[in-house]
């Protein structure tokens, strides 16, 4: 699976965590930035993961800021893709299964690493159930 990955400054370091953990259990890792700890606009970082994955150059992505929210947001002006911010387990299995998202955001000031990597497992193992969800899915982007 080729997982797109960014950050801003504000979660460099977890995103860092992240991709080892990754690259650990053999997945093919797009590191898109930032690079370093100066201020950045998390807007780029969430448009290039979400444009890697709306055109399929990647199965997933995962974007890191302080929050999470402003990830989740700028991704989602990305047609076709589907983020959610999580801070716990079931949630990162039931916006794959649920809401068939490509998206994860986290919040580097809201989680711990070990709970993050947790997160990440949860969301990458997780399938989209279809059937009555598939319905509403389609719902999401108005006609």
């Amino acid at each position: 699976m080729r997982i797109a990955l960014a950050s801003d400054h504000g979660g460099i370091e977890l995103k860092e965590q992240l991709a080892a953990h990754l690259r650990q259990r053999g997945l093919d890792v797009e590191d898109l930035g930032t690079q370093g700890s100066q201020s950045v606009d998390y807007p780029d970082f969430a448009h290039a993961v979400a444009r890697q994955v709306a055109g399929g150059h990647a199965e997933r992505g995962i974007l890191v800021c302080g929050t999470g929210q402003g990830m989740a947001m700028a991704a989602n002006r990305v047609p076709g893709i589907r983020a959610g911010v999580v801070s716990d387990v079931f949630s990162a299995r039931m916006i794959v299964e649920h809401n068939n998202a490509q998206v994860l955001c986290l919040g580097a000031r809201i989680l711990g690493p070990s709970l993050a990597v947790e997160l990440v497992d949860a969301f990458l193992s997780a399938s989209f159930e279809g059937g009555r969800h598939e319905r509403r899915v389609l719902k999401i982007d108005p006609a």
